[in-house]
């Protein structure tokens, strides 16, 4: 396939998706491709985009590669979209997803314990927005869930991994904190998790 063209189909396979595409399903749609050749092409295209000044730019984020606004732009998106209405976050939920966020994986005692509050509200609010979900049960009386990110999460705050969260010193310790070794179930990757079927907490 030409060059030229190549970049056409990648372009329009970014456009077209509502999720950000790994170099994987990208490689699969165009049978197979060579890995090197479809991120090369994908990282010419993205550079594309910032020389020529577009409105529309391709980031990495969650594992793949999606095609946004530029940000420069935002203004004018703002006066588009001003009557649209836009579900924010509560500043309680936004501090138990902080600490499921660094302290995964982590059972809602142990959030309950940081947060001294009930969180069975805000975990039932976060699984159904898809921003956690369980990820194994912790080896303890009760055998009780414990809670870990999605890739959507990612998605929504801009982050290629859990590695780019910023430092935070402000999130107490916990006593004892759990480990993988404590959990009877293995965590799935960001990326397998996509598959897994969805959970409710109890």
């Amino acid at each position: 396939m030409p060059e030229d063209n190549l970049k056409a189909v990648i372009e329009a396979l970014l456009f077209a998706s509502d999720k950000p595409l790994t170099i994987e399903q990208i490689r699969k749609v165009l049978d197979n491709l060579d890995v090197g050749v479809v991120r090369r092409t994908v990282e010419e295209l993205r550079a594309d985009y910032v020389q020529s000044n577009k409105g529309m730019q391709i980031i990495e984020v969650a594992g793949g590669f999606r095609m946004v606004t530029a940000p420069g732009f935002a203004p004018f998106l703002k006066k588009l979209f001003k009557e649209r209405h836009v579900e924010r976050l509560s500043r309680p939920a936004l501090e138990t997803l902080a600490i499921i966020a660094y302290k995964q994986p982590i059972t809602k005692q142990e959030i309950e314990l940081l947060r001294n509050v009930s969180v069975d509200g805000l975990i039932s609010n976060l699984l159904e927005k898809g921003l956690i979900r369980i990820c194994g049960r912790k080896k303890a009386p009760g055998r009780p869930y414990v809670f870990g990110t999605t890739r959507q999460f990612l998605e929504c705050f801009g982050l290629r991994s859990l590695e780019e969260l910023p430092k935070m010193d402000g999130i107490p310790s916990l006593p004892s904190s759990t480990g993988q070794s404590e959990i009877d179930e293995m965590v799935v990757s960001q990326e397998e998790e996509m598959n897994e079927p969805q959970k409710t907490a109890q």
